[in-house]
């Protein structure tokens, strides 16, 4: 899980995305750490009010999986377009209708962040106060922000589908673009080199006998 998340950052700086890709994971960091926890504690009482080496490298394993996983589709959506994302999947096959549905949800994603960062600074300015008060009393005053929140999305939806029917989506099943995807030198290159890697990987699970931390429970 290390080499995984540590093999990203040359392909990070090379994208010249560090800024956002590290602005992407705060939210991972708080998720991975609320996994480590959560690990630790189930274990903890698991294994009988001990905690044991064992658990804390599963625990660890787990939140890493989390990390190596939140890395890797960070800089697959910042490094890739949803049109050039929605184009290779219909070269791969898939109908346009499920690219599409797919493309434009990814598309809505920070549309409906900053939706809801407007949202939250007009309650604001209205006297809403999310930090202050109990637990239920903070986790209320969300409901002015997720009301709003999907009665845009619900609108945001209808007017998507009101502009493909204005362009008579689905009257001709032939699709055409104007830009057509290619495969170059460095393309098959790099599909060589993540074929090589998943080959290795597989190799390397079933038939080599990793070295495993597993520790007898007390008593």
């Amino acid at each position: 899980m290390v080499a995984i998340c540590l093999i990203q950052l040359p392909l990070v700086a090379l994208a010249g995305i560090r800024r956002e890709w590290f602005r992407s994971l705060k939210g991972a960091a708080f998720f991975a750490t609320f996994i480590l926890i959560m690990n630790l504690v189930s274990g903890y009482f698991y294994s009988g009010m001990v905690l044991t080496a064992s658990t804390m490298a599963f625990s660890l394993s787990m939140s890493l999986r989390f990390l190596a996983l939140m890395m890797a589709f960070s800089l697959f959506f910042l490094t890739t377009a949803p049109d050039d994302l929605g184009m290779a999947l219909e070269k791969l096959g898939v109908p346009f209708d499920f690219t599409f549905a797919f493309t434009s949800a990814i598309r809505f994603v920070p549309d409906l962040a900053l939706e809801v960062s407007s949202i939250m600074d007009a309650q604001k300015s209205r006297g809403l106060e999310f930090e202050k008060g109990s637990l239920m009393t903070r986790i209320r005053n969300y409901i002015p922000i997720l009301v709003p929140m999907f009665v845009r999305s619900f609108e945001r939806s209808l007017e998507l589908a009101e502009a493909m029917e204005a362009r008579a989506y689905g009257a001709s099943e032939a699709r055409t673009s104007l830009y057509q995807l290619k495969m170059r030198r460095v393309d098959f290159a790099a599909l060589i080199l993540i074929l090589l890697a998943l080959s290795a990987s597989v190799y390397a699970r079933y038939f080599i006998q990793l070295p495993q931390l597993v520790l007898p429970f007390p008593g």
